[in-house]
C-alpha cells in the first residue's frame, strides 16, 4: 500500500497491487488478523512515516476481496484421470518443498 495524494490535500491510503506507484510504501499480509493489528498498534502510519490519521477502508476491501479469492477452489490444470506430471526431476534438489532457495527437506 501506498500513501498518496489525490488533490484532494489530505493524503489517501491506497493498495499498490501492481508495486509500481510512486511514493514511499508499506507491505501487509493479506489476512484479515494482520490488518487489526497493524491498525491496533499503529504500524501503518510508522511505516509510511504519517502521523495523521489514515483510513483504512481501501486496505480493508483489498483483504477481503483476497481472501475472498483465496477460498474459492482452484481448477487443475490437469486432465481427468491422469497423474499429474512432476515439475521437477527427482533428485534435483528442488522437490522438497518446491523453494529453489530453500534448504530445508
Amino acid at each position: 500500500m501506498v500513501l498518496t495524494d489525490v488533490g484532494a490535500g489530505e493524503p489517501v491510503l491506497v493498495v499498490d497491487e501492481r508495486r509500481r506507484m510512486p511514493g514511499r510504501g508499506a507491505w501487509l499480509h493479506p489476512d484479515q488478523r494482520c490488518l487489526e493489528l497493524a491498525v491496533t498498534r499503529r504500524a501503518l502510519g510508522r511505516a509510511l512515516r504519517y502521523t495523521g490519521p489514515l483510513g483504512t477502508e481501501t486496505v480493508a476491501r483489498a483483504v477481503a476481496r483476497h481472501v475472498e479469492q483465496q477460498d474459492q477452489p482452484q481448477l487443475s490444470s490437469t486432465v481427468p484421470g491422469m497423474p499429474p506430471v512432476p515439475t521437477v526431476e527427482k533428485e534435483s534438489g528442488l522437490e522438497a518443498d518446491g523453494d529453489p532457495m530453500s534448504t530445508h527437506r
